[in-house]
């Protein structure tokens, strides 16, 4: 009897049953293997899609329909693990130097980015002038070449094109997630204050604000390949241009999408003034895109 007692004990320690002094592990989940299997699904459908193979499309979005299925039930079993008070605060500094770490990465993401503009610009484009180590490269290669930034190179790839005035919608967008990024402030201070009004309103016109922003980036876009030439072929420039605008835009979605489940589960009462990291997560998450959308517009847009 008290060894079944032990090893009841035991077990319920291990999957955070029994108490808030544990640190809860899970009971084994069948997500991560059938996400894994979607993924893989995904990926294979991307490619023969690429490839032009007449099933490649379908099987691209039977995947990725499979994996934001799966997603949905695997975050939903850990909104469930939270609403059961299953998270102690073992966990919660966990779950924050998970996010704290998720972020590092981003920013490295971008970092890498960023890295290839500044090299085409301050290095590449110089030598093929024939300025500092480049002078051989250019008096062999490309002997006639003469260019500053923005530039496709002496190939002149994607032929002639037009920027993106910097002072029109870019500025208009940079004012956009400005304001997100202080009504998310808002929202913020109203739920660790029991606000909940001011709380749905604020986070609902930041959900608002990131589909605008999103909008008027898609106006942006048709207008810069239909009526200005700049294309993702358009040389390092479009590259650069649209590799740097496009990944940030793909953050933009992914956080708007968050700060709107955020919305759903505040209006739904999951948070309480001391308990709410996974809106915190989103709100740090949302910071994050502001600050590299700023360091966008300075380098892409107006220098």
């Amino acid at each position: 009897m008290a060894n079944a007692h032990a090893d009841l004990h035991h077990d319920d320690a291990h999957h955070g049953t029994h108490g808030q002094d544990v640190y809860f592990v899970p009971h084994g989940s069948k997500w991560p293997v059938f996400a894994s299997v979607a993924l893989f699904i995904t990926m294979v459908g991307f490619a023969t899609w690429l490839n032009e193979v007449s099933w490649g499309k379908t099987t691209f979005f039977v995947g990725l329909a499979g994996l934001l299925a799966i997603l949905f039930k695997w975050f939903g079993d850990v909104i469930r693990e939270s609403l059961a008070g299953h998270y102690n605060k073992q966990v919660d500094t966990s779950f924050r130097m998970g996010m704290v770490w998720f972020i590092f990465s981003e920013v490295m993401f971008f970092a890498a980015f960023f890295g290839a503009l500044f090299y085409a610009r301050q290095f590449a484009l110089p030598w093929l002038n024939g300025e500092g180590d480049g002078a051989a490269t250019h008096s062999i290669l490309w002997a006639g070449f003469s260019g500053g930034w923005p530039s496709n190179g002496p190939g002149a790839i994607g032929g002639t094109y037009q920027t993106i005035p910097a002072w029109g919608l870019p500025l208009l967008n940079t004012l956009i997630l400005l304001t997100s990024g202080v009504t998310i402030t808002i929202a913020h201070h109203a739920l660790k204050e029991g606000k909940r009004g001011i709380l749905l309103l604020f986070l609902g016109l930041t959900v608002l604000l990131g589909c605008v922003f999103l909008y008027y980036q898609a106006e942006e876009y048709i207008h810069a390949y239909h009526e200005l030439n700049l294309t993702m072929g358009s040389g390092i420039y479009g590259s650069t241009f649209f590799m740097l605008t496009g990944f940030h835009g793909a953050h933009v979605t992914l956080g708007t999408l968050m700060l709107a489940i955020m919305w759903l589960r505040c209006a739904k009462g999951h948070f309480s003034k001391d308990n709410h990291f996974a809106f915190e997560a989103v709100a740090w998450y949302w910071h994050f895109v502001d600050v590299v959308w700023l360091g966008l517009f300075l380098f892409v847009y107006v220098l």
